[in-house]
């Protein structure tokens, strides 16, 4: 029985439970050595065995924390045979862990895609429960890819536990802190074991309530040791520790001997543990007192310690050259090259080139496998036994290495090591790219690209297609920083390569103020994407710089158009990282087409992805994009709060999200205060700005003071006609009639927002005309338009904007009531759920839409069995005829 843990047994059972019935879940089982994590590990797999439950079960070990997916190869080895139900590329990725097919490099998240759809597919056989025991010591790899699979279980019936001490990052998994017992639980402990009274409560007392503690003090205490006298005192754990090493320091020399190869070797594989020991002089027959002691069972696979405790006192109490020689005898029983890599490395000290050289093939390999973690570690290790022109080589791949596993602090860290080593330009290049990715994801965009354009000119004759694309990142970075100077090298650079880029080019013309050059070069760099692309496989560099020349010029379409073949590139192909920055574009452009609930569905998947990958600045910019929808809605605390967290790059914008909320509310004076403040900040803001020019135009034209809006309306008028955008120029008119332009302004704003485009500002003119119409005493002319503002504006959920249009109806004879208010359906469903149906009124299968959504089957198919009644329909056959957009 355990003591102590109904509430722990009650929550693991709950978990069970719901994953028998089909709501999958995952849980962290955390707390100190000793505390009885792997006891509740086994109750919990004892309970699953006992429900018909798959258990599936993986260990971290210490020593192989740095093999690329060595947990998920205990986890898969017994799977192999399921693979081949997968979708190709997930099959391929899983394939590569194993070793079993050609490494691809897949993107870093493909693989827990994988594990996910693995674990989907066993679990309609049988509910599914996956037990990770010291998942703090589980290589990076491994640990995200379960990570990643965890947090998406819904309708799956897949349960996953992870016992694991503090270190263990698992960021929006619930947790199961497990502290230490009561004076009584831990007295019941002890129950039964013939201690004398004083005994048992200094036992107690010294073992501070963990589990572990206890019995062993209580084992020390029938050999007739007195715990309790280590002065000064140390924690419980190291005391347990120090007892272990006195029990494995009283066995014989031999089976000390066979207990270090055991600890230093990570699968502890019995074969390998003895073919290393007889090496060292040990034998099987050494194993007798260690399994005597109770510190090791031993079976015909494995040598398995009492607690890993254990192994560590085995290993810490031996010398350094005891150590060393485990590690070599290791390395020649090692039949997995890594394996006898690192066991080689463990007992270097001086610079050893030929086991460096090992090091980096199995960064290599770890590379390939997306084992991005695993390889900056191996490239550093190899780097630390390296001579000095080959360490500064080493040291700048592990830093790469540590970029693409989103360890920022890392690779930085690296790059830092590698600076005095790197002697010859492209390495010094290979350093600032590097180094610039560190710097703009700390919010340094401007040092980030002056990073880039400084390390281009040497190497630009010798690789100049690596220079190309310094120069058009340190372009985009530039325009993000509001360096006009950077943006200009990049631009000329490019065209003195042969290399001219009308993107750049236009870009570098708009942050000047010159959009009339610059705004229709960037339309031409679109309008030669959306010709050439014609669905072009795979992730597309020219795309995604034409999806942000889109979003700069307000090219609604082509931004929608470019990011969904981007979306669905990435998807194809499994690259699940590269996810985020390009459904944010695709939320915006969602935003600015009126399909809010859409909006927030990319936000939310991205936001998720985003979490995973430790993108937390990324996730400040999604927030800015739901801190327009709030402003629309009229949401001021959601609105200020989204914006309170921007970053240096789009502050600007979250500024605009709060100007937009201002005058929504009619918190005029507010607005054009907030509006002059964030354009004295200069440079590209003012690009950004330049549609809130619509609200300045308002509030100014409120409070009756049209000079405080008059100039920036003559920027914005050249600004929209040089980008060519109906909208843009229907809003420039409309803001022409606000300061007394008169009724023919109105006109022609209405008939340039039926070409399409941004329902919100065409509500918006609709009601201004309306207001000018009731003003000008017509009252009948003014219903119109005010009937049609107010029903876009319900549409939109734009409330303060329709409480507007509802007061002027009123104030013409025209009741609100009589206008359809009625709620969309879609506004029903949740952003999953919304993504889920189109697909599926797309014509989809639940297999398609799971491997484009990174969801199980049953998962999509559980969205559409609830999104169905709340959209009034039976059949994916009654979803195609629904209108999904909104």
């Amino acid at each position: 029985m355990l003591r102590g843990r109904t509430t722990e047994l009650a929550a693991l059972t709950r978990l069970l439970e719901s994953a028998e019935a089909g709501a999958g879940g995952a849980v962290v089982l955390r707390g100190e050595a000793g505390i009885g994590k792997t006891a509740l590990l086994d109750r919990a797999l004892h309970d699953a065995a006992g429900r018909g439950m798959r258990v599936l079960r993986l260990t971290g070990v210490e020593a192989e924390a740095a093999l690329g997916f060595a947990g998920l190869v205990q986890l898969l080895w017994p799977l192999q045979d399921r693979l081949d139900a997968l979708p190709p590329p997930q099959a391929d990725a899983l394939r590569a862990v194993l070793g079993a097919a050609a490494p691809r490099t897949p993107d870093r998240f493909l693989t827990g895609l994988a594990v996910l759809t693995l674990l989907a597919e066993l679990a309609e056989e049988a509910p599914v429960l996956v037990a990770a025991d010291d998942a703090h010591w589980l290589d990076p790899a491994s640990a995200e890819a379960l990570l990643f699979a965890a947090r998406r279980l819904a309708a799956e019936r897949v349960a996953v536990v992870f016992a694991a001490r503090d270190g263990f990052a698992a960021a929006g998994v619930p947790e199961i802190p497990l502290h230490r017992l009561g004076p009584r639980d831990a007295e019941r402990v002890l129950a039964g074991r013939g201690l004398a009274p004083a005994a048992l409560a200094r036992i107690r007392d010294e073992a501070q309530g963990n589990p572990l503690a206890l019995v062993e003090f209580a084992a020390a205490h029938d050999r007739g040791v007195v715990v309790g006298d280590c002065v000064p005192p140390l924690p419980v754990t190291e005391r347990v520790l120090a007892g272990f090493r006195e029990r494995v320091d009283a066995l014989p020399a031999g089976t000390r001997t066979l207990l270090l190869v055991a600890a230093a070797d990570g699968r502890r594989d019995f074969a390998r543990v003895l073919a290393a020991s007889r090496a060292l002089g040990a034998g099987p027959d050494d194993l007798g007192p260690a399994e005597r002691a109770g510190l090791v069972e031993v079976s015909a696979e494995r040598v398995a310690f009492r607690h890993p405790l254990v192994a560590t006192a085995a290993y810490q109490r031996a010398a350094l050259p005891e150590r060393f020689a485990a590690h070599r005898a290791l390395a020649d029983a090692a039949d997995d090259p890594d394996c006898a890599a690192l066991h080689l490395a463990a007992a270097a000290v001086d610079p050893d080139p030929q086991v460096g050289a090992r090091l980096a093939a199995a960064a290599e390999r770890a590379l390939d496998r997306a084992a991005y973690s695993s390889a900056a570690h191996l490239f550093a290790s190899a780097a630390r036994i390296a001579a000095r022109p080959e360490r500064g080589r080493l040291l700048a791949a592990a830093a790469d290495a540590a970029l693409l596993a989103g360890d920022v602090g890392q690779a930085a860290d690296l790059a830092d090591r590698a600076d005095p080593d790197a002697e010859d330009p492209a390495r010094r290049a290979a350093l600032a790219r590097i180094r610039s990715v560190v710097e703009f994801e700390r919010g340094a965009a401007g040092a980030a690209a002056r990073l880039l354009v400084d390390h281009t000119p040497a190497i630009a004759g010798t690789d100049p297609g690596t220079a190309a694309a310094m120069l058009r990142t340190a372009a985009g970075y530039a325009w993000f920083s509001d360096d006009p100077r950077a943006l200009a090298v990049a631009a000329e650079r490019l065209a003195d390569m042969g290399r001219a880029d009308p993107g750049v080019r236009g870009m570098a013309a708009a942050i000047e103020g010159d959009h009339e050059r610059g705004l229709p070069l960037m339309a031409a760099h679109i309008e030669e994407v959306l010709a050439a692309q014609g669905g072009a496989p795979g992730a597309d560099e020219r795309r995604m710089s034409a999806l942000y020349c889109a979003v700069i010029i307000g090219d609604d379409d082509a931004a929608l158009a470019l990011a969904e073949a981007e979306i669905a590139a990435c998807r194809a192909a499994g690259l699940v990282g590269r996810l985020p920055k390009v459904l944010q574009a695709h939320a915006q452009a969602l935003f600015r087409a009126g399909r809010h609930r859409e909006a927030e569905a990319s936000v939310a998947e991205a936001a998720a992805i985003a979490r995973d990958t430790g993108l937390r600045r990324r996730g400040a910019e999604l927030d800015v994009v739901l801190a327009f929808i709030a402003a629309v809605e009229g949401d001021t605390e959601r609105c200020a709060a989204l914006a309170d967290g921007a970053t240096e790059s789009n502050r600007a914008a979250a500024d605009a999200a709060l100007v937009l909320c201002d005058v929504g509310h009619g918190r005029h004076a507010e607005a054009l205060e907030r509006l002059a403040a964030a354009r004295q900040r200069g440079g590209h803001h003012t690009a950004v700005l330049m549609a809130a020019t619509a609200d300045q135009v308002e509030a100014a034209a409120r409070l009756a003071e049209p000079e405080r809006a008059a100039a920036d309306l003559d920027r914005f008028e050249v600004w929209a006609r040089s980008g060519g955008q109906p909208w843009a120029q229907a809003v420039a008119a409309r803001c022409r009639a606000l300061l007394g332009g008169g009724e023919d302004h109105f006109a022609r704003a209405l008939a340039l927002h039926d070409k399409g485009g941004r329902p919100f500002e065409r509500a918006r003119s609709l009601l201004a005309y309306g207001e000018w119409l009731r003003r000008a005493r017509r009252p009948g002319d003014a219903r119109s338009p005010l009937r049609a503002a107010l029903a876009d504006f319900d549409r939109l959920r734009a409330a303060p904007w329709a409480e507007r249009a509802r007061a002027e109806l009123r104030a013409v004879g025209a009741p609100a009531s009589a206008v359809d208010t009625a709620a969309h359906p879609v506004d029903r469903l949740t952003p999953q759920e919304l993504q889920v149906v189109r697909l599926a009124a797309e014509g989809h299968s639940s297999a398609e839409i799971g491997a484009r959504l990174f969801l199980s089957r049953r998962t999509v198919e559980h969205h559409l069995y609830k999104a169905y009644p709340k959209l009034g329909v039976r059949s994916r056959r009654e979803l195609a005829r629904l209108d999904l957009a909104r």
